[in-house]
């Protein structure tokens, strides 16, 4: 089935705000096997939404909107659908006392807008915001209207609309998702090209996402057992052919892989950044539970503070200078002496945009790793990125370099 997505608001157009709930809901209705052909923007404007309406109903099996449901007199997505497909409008009493126990005192006459809806929808309650969005289907057209905010919006997709897609679909689509690094998109894919070109059910395909890849494996079938178990050989060999680039299957990111294998293992890591500014630390410590295993980050911009808090010597810096690999091991080496952790893990390099030279140029990348087995430092370019893919790609260098020592401990 073809989907059309028609989002409704002028501060859209005006550039005032990303349109992030299309990127949201593409991605969704991919996953669950529809086509999604166009994408329409239109302000606040009854005609040519209107006009955007019909075009979306010759051409589309599902149109799914977002924005316009609001209470002010620029919300007119409800009563401009219903009046495009010849449907009235009637006040939803259920919605309505939602609304007051919601608002409270705070509530105005302009609010009890919101709970007006097309006649015969199906009322998709919002538990995450005031406006109600609601479903319904005309002459084998299927409508689906979403609030725009993208709090609202992305927990009222995946669980409001995703159920009455799958009805739609049959059956239900689940995937697997195998997150890699250090592993280019193109490589990625001509490693598995035979693959994904040769299965039907479940599909392989690749994504580049910032600073890493992955590969999603989805799979149809009557029931999520089913499906999950079409999905799991096809899992194996796709591990199997990346190797370890693979750093997890199904789980949000690689600092939640590096918490949890340090939190299993019982080891403590400790960070010193420079160039990354403690990149590497944030990234731990939005892991819930991180206070598990990590204890102490220091940033040492400057050379003197390299030498006071890390003592890292001052003859190394002289003769190797600060972006080097010895600077790195004596960094991960100090840090570690500091905070008493099993690990530390260093960075240090050139972000740019200035500030590189011919022998060491903007983008070069200095990994200390510092462990009962001994030290080591680890080179990488990064030439002609911006600073900050260099800094984010430091940062996924340095957390996957304790993932792998995890994994041999």
């Amino acid at each position: 089935m073809n989907c059309e997505l028609i989002a409704v608001g002028t501060e859209l157009l005006l550039g005032e705000i990303a349109n992030t709930d299309a990127q949201m809901i593409s991605q969704g209705l991919s996953e669950l096997g529809f086509n999604v052909y166009h994408h329409t923007v239109v302000g606040d404007n009854p005609a040519r939404l209107h006009d955007a309406l019909l075009l979306a109903k010759s051409r589309a099996d599902i149109i799914i909107t977002t924005g316009g449901l609001g209470p002010t007199c620029d919300d007119l997505t409800k009563e401009t659908i219903a009046a495009a497909f010849g449907r009235g409008m009637y006040m939803d009493e259920a919605q309505l006392v939602r609304l007051r126990e919601r608002m409270g005192p705070r509530m105005t006459p302009n609010n009890e807008k919101q709970a007006e809806l097309p006649e015969r929808s199906q009322v998709l309650v919002n538990d995450w915001g005031t406006a109600p969005g609601c479903a319904f289907c005309e002459d084998g057209c299927h409508v689906i209207m979403l609030p725009g905010p993208p709090r609202e919006c992305e927990a009222m997709f995946k669980y409001r609309a995703v159920p009455y897609l799958e009805k739609l679909r049959g059956g239900v689509i689940r995937s697997r998702y195998i997150k890699v690094f250090g592993m280019g998109e193109s490589e990625m894919e001509s490693k598995l090209a035979f693959l994904m070109n040769t299965l039907e059910n479940p599909t392989a395909a690749p994504y580049a996402k910032e600073g890493e890849c992955l590969v999603r494996v989805t799979a149809h079938a009557e029931t999520e057992q089913e499906a999950y178990a079409l999905c799991e050989p096809v899992v194996e060999q796709v591990c199997a052919i990346l190797g370890d680039v693979v750093y997890g299957i199904d789980v949000s990111s690689l600092e939640e892989v590096v918490v949890n294998g340090l939190a299993q293992r019982g080891l403590t890591i400790a960070v010193a950044e420079s160039c990354t500014g403690g990149m590497v630390a944030k990234r731990l410590t939005d892991i819930p539970g991180a206070s598990r295993v990590f204890g102490c980050g220091c940033i040492t911009y400057s050379n003197e503070m390299k030498e006071k808090m890390l003592c890292v010597p001052h003859e190394t810096l002289v003769q190797h200078g600060a972006v080097s690999a010895e600077t790195a091991m004596a960094m991960a080496r100090g840090v570690r002496a500091l905070s008493g952790a099993d690990i530390g893990v260093s960075i240090t390099g050139i972000a740019g945009p200035d500030g590189g030279s011919e022998e060491k140029p903007v983008g070069l990348v200095y990994i200390g790793l510092s462990t009962k087995d001994g030290e080591r430092a680890f080179e990488q370019r990064r030439l002609r990125a911006t600073r900050e893919r260099v800094r984010l790609f430091a940062s996924s260098s340095a957390l996957d370099l304790v993932r792998k020592y995890c994994l041999k401990d």
